[in-house]
């Protein structure tokens, strides 16, 4: 939880980008002919971070009704922070987040089980909603902190390794949430928010007959612009989740039906994305034909910096990631990861940073990220390494590549 809002931190400036001069002597790398503009910030989407810090600042003044104004107001207009995060989710996260983080630190210090952190804040959340127990906006914001303890509880590991206690505490946070939330989808029906915090409960607590797809596609239909809905059925979809390989390779083909007017067969892609990332066998079933063509319409319909450099980081270092592990996935991620050249020599100008260092990550978003300075830097340099590397005949031979505003121009050192 904590990396997706890392990124959110601070503001967006182009710097010219060879490879800083390090303070000692060193061997000169084919990076160091590089030249490429570079989003230099502590994080690349302020206008998220005005959410989020918007929706913490009014939860800590206790401003509850205008917060919950603001949440109304940015879900019924579908507004999006530039990274393609919903403003609703992140005015939400971050009136919840104190509560959350407070949570996910508890545990990630191995603190005692019965320790005051995993209990007080969520506490308190209960306690406001006491006193606006009309308003579900409100109830939303506490169903929502409930389901994010939850997944905190469980983890991401296979449901035979989870401790009995983490078991129980994640089903106890399920069960409230599912008390609150019927209050929500009353009031707001059509509500992306609500509608996602329906598929996250569906999803964590596998009620019998019902089909976490069927939520998921609701979802979608809701919002076909934003691409997290599928990636995050897609991962739900796996058998260590709530699904099957065959159910996952399906949805992927109803996505691209159900949103080809925006995506063409980019839904396909979307819904693979993570979950060929995690599993070998869902990588090793991949119609990569049909995941090609997704990329290219996807590149079609979002050409912007922030979508080029997500794809390449993802076929460059993401995808490389599982190689090893199962010969069949390995052929696929071959031909997946090829699709690297292409995106950085005819679609890159300028390197996002913290993109790469989120892909170096597998985009968990439960990975804790203590420095996004230090994060942001490791992606640097890893991005650069990789377009180093795809340009490595031309280093070698003593020339420079420079990215322009029209892509990377190759030109005599």
């Amino acid at each position: 939880m904590s990396a997706l809002f890392a990124g959110l931190v601070g503001h967006r400036t182009i710097a010219s980008a060879p490879v800083q001069i390090d303070p000692a002597p060193r061997k000169p790398q084919l990076e160091d002919a590089l030249s490429i503009p570079v989003v230099t910030q502590s994080g690349d989407d302020p206008a998220g971070q005005d959410a989020f810090e918007k929706g913490r600042h009014l939860a800590r003044q206790e401003k509850w009704c205008e917060l919950a104004a603001e949440i109304r107001c940015a879900d019924a207009a579908r507004a999006t922070a530039p990274g393609g995060i919903p403003v609703a989710e992140l005015l939400a996260f971050g009136a919840r987040s104190d509560v959350v983080l407070a949570v996910e630190q508890a545990l990630s210090d191995k603190q005692p089980k019965h320790h005051a952190t995993l209990t007080e804040g969520i506490s308190e959340l209960e306690f406001v909603l006491r006193e606006h127990h009309d308003d579900p906006v409100i109830a939303l914001i506490v169903a929502l902190a409930h389901i994010d303890i939850a997944w905190i509880w469980r983890g991401t590991g296979w449901e035979n390794v989870i401790h009995q206690i983490n078991r129980e505490r994640c089903a106890a946070h399920f069960d409230r949430a599912a008390q609150i939330l019927p209050v929500c989808r009353a009031a707001f029906p059509d509500s992306p928010l609500v509608t996602s915090a329906s598929c996250s409960l569906l999803a964590g607590q596998r009620s019998p007959g019902v089909k976490v797809a069927d939520e998921y596609e609701r979802l979608i239909a809701l919002d076909p612009c934003n691409h997290r809905y599928m990636r995050a059925m897609g991962n739900h979809l796996l058998p260590r989740w709530f699904g099957s390989y065959d159910e996952l390779e399906l949805e992927a083909r109803r996505a691209a039906s159900l949103t080809h007017k925006t995506w063409g067969a980019g839904g396909y892609t979307w819904v693979l994305f993570d979950a060929i990332a995690l599993d070998e066998m869902a990588c090793a079933r991949v119609d990569v034909e049909f995941f090609l063509d997704g990329l290219r319409d996807i590149v079609k319909r979002r050409p912007d910096q922030e979508m080029i450099n997500l794809l390449a980081a993802y076929c460059s270092i993401t995808l490389q990631q599982g190689f090893g592990l199962d010969e069949e996935a390995d052929l696929v991620r071959t031909q997946l990861c090829e699709a690297a050249d292409w995106l950085i020599r005819d679609h890159l100008t300028e390197l996002h940073p913290l993109i790469w260092a989120h892909a170096a990550d597998g985009f968990n978003n439960s990975a804790r990220v203590n420095s996004p300075d230090r994060f942001a830097a490791r992606g640097r340099k890893q991005a650069l390494q990789v377009i180093a590397a795809l340009f490595r005949d031309e280093l070698r031979n003593g020339q420079r590549v420079i990215f322009t505003p029209s892509g990377p121009r190759v030109t005599a050192n």
